[in-house]
């Protein structure tokens, strides 16, 4: 398949797309009454969950450049995961603005 490419506002605007995804449906689960999320399986039952990485890890987006965008957010969740073990959904959503604020 030949490589893809995007510029300016419409590359960053797509970026966007997955990013805000991931954020929305992560952010869900932030805070004292945060809520859970039900992930569909490909084997098995599905899982209620409200851990924020392990939500991040099961989005996965059909188009290219939104996946790419919601790749970006998976990782900040990951490496947080990975160093502090917990606080995947704060660095979900603080990722999230810093890009949306870089972008400008």
């Amino acid at each position: 398949m030949p490589k893809q490419f995007q510029f300016k506002d419409d590359a960053r605007s797509q970026l966007m797309t997955g990013i805000d995804l991931v954020a929305r449906t992560v952010g869900i689960t932030l805070g004292p009454n945060g809520r859970n999320v039900i992930l569909q399986k490909e084997f098995g039952p599905p899982q209620i969950c409200s851990d924020g990485v392990t939500i991040a890890k099961e989005i996965e987006l059909p188009e290219p450049f939104p996946n790419m965008g919601a790749q970006l957010l998976k990782e900040a969740a990951s490496k947080t995961n990975d160093d502090v073990g917990d606080g995947t959904t704060t660095s979900t959503i603080l990722a999230q603005a810093i890009l949306k604020n870089g972008f400008k």
